[in-house]
């Protein structure tokens, strides 16, 4: 089995001090996630609880952030980018605030609104951001995390979600910025819906998404599965799934999964001296629940799994389930060959319809045990 040592190399939490530093050498290629909001809005919060494991109790204690702070997000391939996390007070007007050039090289920018604090402030603040973000760069993915909603009822954090929307749209509209699209979700570091609501930021960014759904779709629809996620095991995020709609409890259970599968890896998995890793190529584990559902995961590459939720009459051809996903993991590793390729290159495009030219060279089984 395999993880705890792997997670001491992905570099995470590197401040860099200045902000010219990062324009002299914004040759990578790495998407930028920018994360902005007033003070005291729960933007460090949110990138310590995703990507650093930190308990949400704990950051009680962090202080306010006080300069730009720049987390370098390395998993894998697929989740590949830096997050910026911004003090509340940034003054766009600031001459030595260089806002051209961070939102040129922008991919998402995420504004997280207090929702248990009057939002006009906040508001405002968004609209000068995204009004001022688009200008420069109309290509970024502006999404607005209404957060804290963990305090709030259901009834209450329908009619805030509701009455943000309208107002952000009204206050586009009057500026004639119409075709400026935001994307609103209800998070919170207590539950998993700050994990959901991150998929679906950076699945924006993964170029290769439409390739990665259509090889899922393919997979569970020759194996029986009712539901599956193409997970980063490190942040729990999920950068692809089938076409089905996502159910936040199907979603819990996958992510409690893996908790528990790299918690357990990490005691026994090792070898006996300590070396190794807690997560490898033979990682998987089989979890039955007591309503015959079976939760199956399975190690796709060093940084993703794939989580299947299925029956147990289903699981029962669990041969043709383990033959099948050879296949797709072969498909995958295509994938990332051609990613990696076009990262190198900078000329190579992977279309949505390579999806069929990466399984060219796979035969899927079907449930009657019969190949195609």
């Amino acid at each position: 089995m395999v993880f705890g040592t792997e997670m001491l190399d992905f570099g995470y939490g590197v401040e860099e001090p200045d902000i010219e530093e990062e324009s002299t050498t914004s040759g990578n290629s790495k998407p930028r996630i920018l994360l902005m909001g007033l003070r005291r809005s729960g933007k460090s919060s949110i990138q310590k609880v995703v990507f650093h494991k930190m308990s949400p109790n704990e950051t009680l204690f962090l202080e306010s952030t006080n300069k730009i702070y720049k987390d370098d997000i390395s998993s894998s391939s697929f989740v590949n980018f830096q997050i910026w996390d911004f003090p509340g007070q940034v003054d766009f007007f600031d001459p030595t605030f260089d806002y051209e050039m961070i939102f040129r090289g922008t991919g998402a920018l995420i504004f997280v609104i207090d929702a248990q604090d009057d939002y006009v402030e906040a508001l405002g603040r968004l609209h000068l951001t995204v009004s001022r973000a688009y200008r420069v760069n109309p290509e970024i993915n502006f999404e607005v995390f209404i957060h804290k909603v963990d305090g709030l009822s259901d009834d209450h954090k329908i009619e805030t979600q509701r009455d943000v929307h309208q107002r952000a749209n009204d206050d586009l509209a009057d500026a004639s910025l119409e075709k400026l699209h935001l994307s609103f979700y209800l998070t919170s570091i207590y539950d998993h819906s700050i994990f959901e609501a991150f998929s679906k930021v950076v699945q924006k960014l993964i170029p290769q998404l439409p390739t990665l759904e259509n090889l899922v779709n393919i997979f569970i629809s020759n194996s029986g599965i009712e539901k599956a996620f193409l997970f980063d095991v490190v942040s729990k995020i999920y950068i692809a799934t089938d076409s089905s709609p996502v159910d936040m409890q199907s979603y819990e259970l996958c992510c409690d999964m893996i908790d528990v599968v790299i918690d357990v890896s990490c005691i026994y998995g090792l070898r006996e001296d300590g070396n190794g890793s807690a997560y490898d190529k033979e990682s998987l584990a089989i979890i039955k629940l007591n309503n015959t559902t079976i939760l199956y995961l399975k190690e796709v590459t060093k940084f993703l799994a794939l989580v299947c939720i299925l029956r147990e009459e289903s699981f029962e051809k669990k041969g043709l389930i383990d033959y099948n996903f050879h296949c797709f993991r072969k498909a995958i590793q295509e994938v990332f060959e051609v990613g990696s390729l076009t990262q190198r290159t900078g000329r190579l495009q992977l279309q949505p319809s390579s999806s069929n030219n990466s399984l060219s060279s796979v035969k899927l089984g079907v449930l009657n045990g019969s190949a195609v």
